[in-house]
């Protein structure tokens, strides 16, 4: 087993994780807890963490490529991947498998070098194409059944930065203030 900073891992696994070079995130219930408010005006309302736009940054910084792909359409999303640096924005997707075969093969990486992380049944599919995959901890029991690693933490709530700690722990480019890397 690999000591991290949430929960020990198998080597294998902690192996996988060095490889990884683009991750891809699902948005409801991962990126967000899942709520969509809706104003009397029809406007829609999310709430991204802060914590999780950290590691999406830190990571972006550690050389790892990070993509959305989902199939609802939001403005608000588009504007938290453009303060995120984030330059692989697909919306209103229907089929998750072929857009990411698509920025993977725009990019020359192979599927066994990218994360995804997911929390719904449509997420599956593309869960099973990824070298790794991850689940919120309280994404859908099918979901957790099927992911390599299940978060300690939530959708919307921290799951995102645990996956990019867990990735640059890996990577040995966890930058801790006034510590070495870990």
């Amino acid at each position: 087993m690999h000591p991290t900073l949430y929960s020990p891992v198998s080597d294998d696994f902690y192996e996988k994780l060095t490889r990884i070079r683009f991750l891809f995130c699902d948005v409801d219930g991962v990126l967000s807890d899942g709520s969509v408010y809706l104003t009397n005006s029809g406007d829609e309302i999310k709430a991204f963490n802060a914590k999780d736009g950290y590691g999406l940054v830190a990571l972006q910084h550690a050389d790892v490529k990070i993509g959305i792909i989902t199939g609802r359409q939001s403005i608000l999303l588009e504007r938290r991947a453009g303060e995120l640096g984030i330059d692989y924005l697909a919306q209103g997707v229907k089929d998750k498998i072929s857009e990411m075969r698509k920025m993977l093969h725009n990019l020359n990486i192979e599927a066994v070098e990218s994360a995804y992380i997911g929390d719904d049944v449509p997420d599956i599919p593309v869960m099973n194409m990824a070298g790794v995959s991850f689940c919120p901890g309280d994404g859908h029991p099918l979901v957790k059944a099927t992911a390599d690693y299940v978060c300690t933490m939530n959708g919307g709530k921290g799951a995102v930065r645990e996956v990019c700690d867990l990735i640059m722990q890996a990577h040995g480019k966890l930058e801790i203030p006034g510590v070495a890397s870990v």
